[in-house]
């Protein structure tokens, strides 16, 4: 028991001093402290490395990646002239574009996510891009309509919003980036998102991406809120999010 206890203690100490931390990072110490009392089965059916044998979601490549996986996507694609420049591994707005525009050529679902069908169809290509289509170098603004309050985006993403504040249970004061957590910014799993994009959620204004949290995953964004009150006001709402360029 005293081992345990002095084990907590250390894990604790390394939370506190750790930099960058996540807001949500309490939620990962609460389930390390769960498993020191409970005990750590190690067989492969609880293991977190078991994994089931469909690696299928694991192979899918789309918007906020960033791998080697991503950069085969892109050389791909700029080898069939879909894209220019080099391969950074970062999918970004021009990759999506050329995502797109490839799936549209081949007869697919031009949804801008490279899954199996998308994959072997840029690995058995041998032409290159059709003349009267031009590969997207810059990104082009979508416009709202005159009188909209949404501003000038690159592109929407459908997304599920909740609200949290650094007075929630398992929440510190600064986000995974280091910025005091205050209205204005958000959760989000980069994967999707990336760390450090603008973006625009209707209902509630303007927000930089800075934290991550162990239950924000897929389409799911957590924006921050000044005052707990403000947070349950705000409760569950689907919305679509609008990814805005850099600022210059």
């Amino acid at each position: 028991m005293l081992k345990k206890t002095a084990t907590i203690m250390l894990l604790a100490s390394y939370v506190a001093v750790s930099q960058p931390t996540p807001a949500h990072a309490g939620f990962f110490l609460v389930n390390i402290i769960n498993g020191i009392f409970n005990g750590s089965n190690k067989s492969s059916s609880s293991s977190p490395q078991a994994k089931p044998a469909n690696t299928n979601a694991s192979s899918v490549v789309k918007i906020g990646m960033r791998s080697s996986q991503v950069a085969n996507v892109q050389q791909y694609l700029i080898k069939a002239n879909y894209l220019g420049g080099k391969a950074d591994g970062i999918f970004g707005y021009q990759t999506l574009q050329a995502v797109k525009l490839f799936q549209g050529d081949r007869g697919l679902l031009a949804d801008g996510i490279v899954g199996t069908k998308t994959m072997n169809a840029l690995k058995n290509f041998r032409g290159t891009r059709p003349q009267n289509n031009s590969a997207p170098r810059k990104p082009s603004y979508s416009r709202p309509n005159p009188g909209s309050s949404i501003p000038d985006y690159l592109y929407a993403v459908p997304m599920l919003a909740t609200g949290y504040t650094r007075y929630d249970p398992d929440c510190t004061d600064y986000t995974y980036r280091g910025t005091y957590l205050r209205r204005g910014l958000c959760a989000v799993d980069p994967d999707v998102i990336p760390l450090g994009t603008r973006l625009y959620v209707p209902g509630y204004g303007e927000a930089i991406a800075d934290d991550i949290g162990g239950a924000i995953n897929g389409n799911h964004i957590d924006l921050a809120m000044d005052t707990r009150d403000e947070a349950f006001e705000w409760g569950r709402r689907n919305v679509t999010v609008y990814v805005l360029p850099k600022t210059k």
